[in-house]
Formats: structure tokens, C-alpha cells, sequence
């Protein structure tokens, strides 16, 4: 608890936040009404700012309205806001279905669909009807802003705002930082944290960024366990025991399984063809088994229940898929999953330090607390390696890697500090 006290505060720290001042933040523009862009637009009116919400019709600019109220509506059924001030918050809102409506704004976050084509075609239309100086800011989870940057006549104005959902909620906020980026918007984007009273983490440019980085690594060692032997059901069960409010495949169902599916479609072309794939995804999506969105994904959701069930149809799937690939299913016990799981999760936190899209392991760790539900009391995936020792994740994923070679191939840095006898917190000094 001490470290991530610690932590959250050492994080607020970042290069170009020491040597530039933030440019006025009076002005919002969201671009996209949809889940995330109407959590965003929450959580820039409850901080007190403005917002013009840009939609390409008046039906989606509707429903982007509704999503919203939708909100405010819940707090006040709690009775936890009253009618007339969400009128107030309300008449700070205002939509438009064409982009010269953002002509005064002062920073716009896109948040439209996770598609490269799509969010260029969107920065064409900010950089021509944005005043010089307004910072224009992507929402995108994985896709390389350096690309989003280049394509508009003012790369210096642009970074990445990565907000996890639901936005309006969720307090951590990855910046993430590309390489032609001006220092002000960096700190314009520190600032803007602070009055959205989120916990921002500075990242650099990879697929993925730190989070969802660090997470289709961890994501995979569940996936490779659950076709060796584990069910999705006992994974899980055992990351909740580890102190996780929710396990891998439980977090699948909530955010959509098609969002994972359309990402490991975009990744197939550059994919290594001898690193294992494991399908049993791919089979529930081919179903549109997409989780609690459509009643059911790895577990079966009961009409408007949240909270799902083990399905005998996929573990049917999953005996199915083990048999193509040629898998006699092991058992596993709980602490094994969790060895497995944390190991890939630290390798690749190491790796994202190591190439410098982390600044510090503090970094890495405040992004799970925040934006992945690691348990608090643990410190963080780079906390808990040091309090476990780096020799013994170290020797796990050796051992691992006799299995899977390619897959378990441990981080420079953790070869490194093993040698010498160091460990992650020794690299958190202030940057």
C-alpha cells in the first residue's frame, strides 16, 4: 500500500511536465458518442468544462446524448444528484453533426472506431477546422499515433489519451507520447488528468501501449493453460484468489470478445507462423459468443444478469480444439495459473521498461492498479516481483520455457537485474 501511495504520486512526474507549461484547457471537443466517447464527455463535464460532441448523424448525435443522461439519470435514481443539476451539467453539453463546431476548442479527443483509415479521416477533418494551438487527442487502445501524426499538416499538436471504460469512472489515463509531440501538449495532457481527476501514466508509441501491451502477453499464457489442461472456470477462479476482482476470461465477456477477435484479426498477416495460436476465441466469436453483450461468451449470462455461469458448450469447444491441436489435457493447481500468469505479466512489464514505453517499473505498476484491477495491497506486477524475488520469477519462466521457448523468452532487463543483484524498485528513481 505504502509503494503504490508512493507510486501514484512519482508518476505524475514526467520529463516534459518539469519543463513546459500547459496550454489553456477551457474548451472539449469529443468526436464520437458511443460508450467511451460519451464516458469521456462525462468526465469532462463533471470536472466543470464544456463539451461539443461531434457525431455523423443526428440519430447517433441522439444516442450519444442519451448515453450520457443515462448517466446522470442513475445518479439521480440513487438520489445522489438532483433534477436541476443535471440540467446545469446538461446545458454545458452541446452536439453537432459537423466538425466546424469545434473551431474554438481548445483539445479534442477522438473516440471513434478502432481503425487506422477511420481515425486519420477524423484528424483530417480536426486539422482543418481547429485553431493553431489546439491539442488534438486520439482515444485509440493499440494503433500507432506516430501514423495518426504524420498524416495531418500539425504532427506537434497531436497525442494519445488512452481512457479504459467506462471513462467516467475509471481513474487511470495513459498519455501516450509520439515522437514528434510538442512538450506543452504533453503537459496540456498531465493537466487535463488532473482536472478530470484521473491518474495519468506517461507511455511511448508500441502496439498496445503499456496496458493492453502487457495484457495480450498474460492474456496468452491464460489462453495456452486453458488449451493444456485448465478450465476458463478454474483460471479464473484462481486469479480472483490472487486478489484480482475479476479473471481473464470473465474480463473477456465484459468488454466484448469481438474487440479481441478484431485485433487478433489485424495481427494475423504479422503473426510469427511458428508461435502457438490457440483458437478456442476465435471459436466462441465465429458463434457470436461475444460475453455478456450478446447472454453469453465463455460463461452463459441469464437474461440481464451480469454475472455468468460455467457453459458445457465450451467446454465441449475447448475439448474439441484440444484434440485438433493434439493437447492431452493436464491438470493444473491454482498456484501453478498464478505462476504462469503473473511470470508473463512481469516478463513483459520488463520488456515495456526496458524498450522505454515505460519510463519507470512504478509505471507499469500504477497502469495495472488503475486501468487492470491488480490488487492494491500487492503494489503492482513490478511490487510484487521484487517482494517475490527476481531470481525466482526469473528461474519460472526458465522453467516454462522448456515447454514453449519462443513464448517464454525472458527480458533483458530481468536477466539483467538478476545478475546483478538488483531489482525493479532500484530503477524508480525520479525522472
Amino acid at each position: 500500500m505504502i509503494h503504490a501511495f508512493f507510486a501514484e504520486r512519482e508518476v505524475l512526474k514526467a520529463p516534459e511536465t518539469r519543463s513546459a507549461k500547459p496550454r489553456v484547457l477551457d474548451a472539449i471537443g469529443v468526436v464520437g458518442g458511443g460508450t467511451m466517447g460519451a464516458g469521456i464527455a462525462v468526465a469532462v463535464l463533471d470536472a466543470g468544462l464544456p463539451v461539443t460532441m461531434i457525431e455523423r448523424d443526428d440519430e447517433s448525435l441522439a444516442r450519444g446524448r442519451a448515453h450520457i443522461e443515462k448517466v446522470y439519470d442513475g445518479l439521480i435514481a440513487k438520489g445522489r444528484l438532483s433534477a436541476e443539476k443535471k440540467a446545469a451539467v446538461m446545458a454545458r453539453w452541446s452536439g453537432s453533426t459537423s466538425y466546424d463546431a469545434l473551431a474554438n476548442a481548445d483539445l479534442v479527443i477522438e473516440a471513434v472506431f478502432e481503425d487506422l483509415a477511420v481515425k486519420k479521416a477524423v484528424f483530417a477533418e480536426l486539422d482543418r477546422v481547429c485553431k493553431k494551438g489546439a491539442v488534438l487527442a486520439t482515444n485509440t487502445s493499440y494503433l500507432d499515433i506516430d501514423a495518426i501524426a504524420s498524416s495531418i499538416s500539425r504532427p506537434a499538436d497531436v497525442i494519445g489519451l488512452h481512457f479504459f471504460s467506462p471513462a467516467n469512472i475509471m481513474k487511470l489515463l495513459e498519455v501516450v507520447v509520439p515522437k514528434q509531440v510538442s512538450a506543452d501538449v504533453v503537459a496540456t495532457a498531465f493537466e487535463l488528468a488532473k482536472k478530470l481527476r484521473k491518474t495519468p501514466v506517461r507511455a511511448g508509441v508500441c502496439d498496445g501501449f503499456i496496458g493492453n501491451r502487457v495484457l495480450a502477453v498474460y492474456r496468452s499464457a491464460a489462453d495456452a493453460m486453458m488449451e493444456d489442461g485448465a478450465s476458463p472456470y478454474q483460471i479464473d477462479a484462481a486469479v480472483r484468489a490472487f486478489g484480482f476482482a475479476m479473471g481473464p476470461f470473465q474480463v473477456v465477456d465484459l468488454a466484448g470478445g469481438d474487440i479481441g477477435w478484431a485485433t487478433r484479426k489485424r495481427r494475423a498477416a504479422t503473426r510469427n507462423p511458428a508461435a502457438r495460436y490457440v483458437q478456442i476465441s476465435d471459436r466462441l466469436c465465429e458463434r457470436g459468443w461475444f460475453g455478456q453483450k450478446t447472454g453469453r461468451g465463455f460463461y452463459l449470462y441469464a437474461e440481464g444478469s451480469r454475472s455468468g455461469a460455467p457453459d458445457p458448450e465450451v467446454q465441449a469447444i475447448i475439448d474439441a480444439e484440444r484434440e485438433r491441436a493434439g493437447i492431452t489435457p493436464r491438470t493444473f493447481t491454482d498456484e501453478e495459473i498464478v505462476r504462469r500468469y503473473m511470470a508473463a505479466m512481469i516478463n513483459e512489464g520488463a520488456n515495456v521498461v526496458h524498450e522505454g514505453i515505460a519510463l519507470r517499473p512504478l509505471d507499469v505498476d500504477v497502469t495495472f492498479l488503475y486501468g487492470y484491477g491488480f490488487p492494491r495491497y500487492r503494489g503492482g506486477p513490478m511490487k510484487y516481483a521484487d517482494m517475490v524475488g527476481l531470481p525466482t520469477i526469473l528461474a519460472d519462466i526458465r522453467e516454462f520455457a522448456k515447454e514453449d521457448p519462443l513464448f517464454w523468452q525472458a527480458s533483458p532487463l530481468l536477466v539483467d537485474l538478476v545478475e546483478r543483484g538488483a531489482d525493479f524498485a532500484s530503477l524508480n528513481q525520479t525522472v
